[in-house]
């Protein structure tokens, strides 16, 4: 039989159990630091989505409304076409490793504070 009494799991905050105070949460999302690592995340994730993006459907549109040109021989049978499609492997590729270097120096340092600021309310 169980005691109905007793705080399930995950509710209210027990100091010296290992859990983080729901309170704590909430001043880490106001805080400068959080604000700031959202301002420096976005800074990043939304400039490159919206220029990879135009760039993907530039690629279509050329594809699809300017056939002649991106059948335009470059070099034996490689065309501009193919030339920009396989460029939009190397700018996924550029991309990933930008945000993860992105990620490393900018964003981490400020996410490893607030988390230990959490798990330093936890003790």
């Amino acid at each position: 039989m169980t005691d109905k009494t007793a705080p399930s799991p995950g509710h209210g905050h027990t100091p010296g159990t290992g859990e983080i105070p729901p309170e704590a949460f909430r001043q880490a999302q106001n805080s400068p630091e959080f604000l700031e690592l959202k301002k420096v995340f976005r800074g990043f994730a939304f400039p490159m989505t919206a220029a990879f993006f135009i760039w993907y459907v530039a690629y279509v549109l050329l594809s699809t409304l300017a056939q002649d040109f991106m059948s335009t021989k470059v070099v034996g049978n490689i065309n501009i076409g193919l030339i920009l499609g396989l460029l939009q492997f190397v700018t996924t590729f550029l991309i990933t490793w930008l945000y993860i270097r992105h990620m490393n120096t900018k964003v981490d340092p400020i996410a490893a504070k607030i988390r230990e600021e959490l798990e330093g309310s936890a003790r």
